[in-house]
């Protein structure tokens, strides 16, 4: 008889673990555009002082 037991902690195990991978490459991305926009209002402060 197959242990289903087995097979649903496995696939748990995984999905947990592909949802904390996306959560961190989320984290990456964000902080990516965030420093994205810091560059970009840098660039704009500079061309366009007071």
């Amino acid at each position: 008889m197959p242990d289903y037991k087995e097979m649903y902690l496995t696939m748990v195990r995984a999905s947990e673990k592909a949802l904390r991978q996306m959560e961190e490459a989320s984290q990456i991305l964000v902080a990516a555009q965030q420093k994205c926009e810091e560059l970009y209002l840098a660039e704009e402060e500079k061309s366009y002082p007071d």
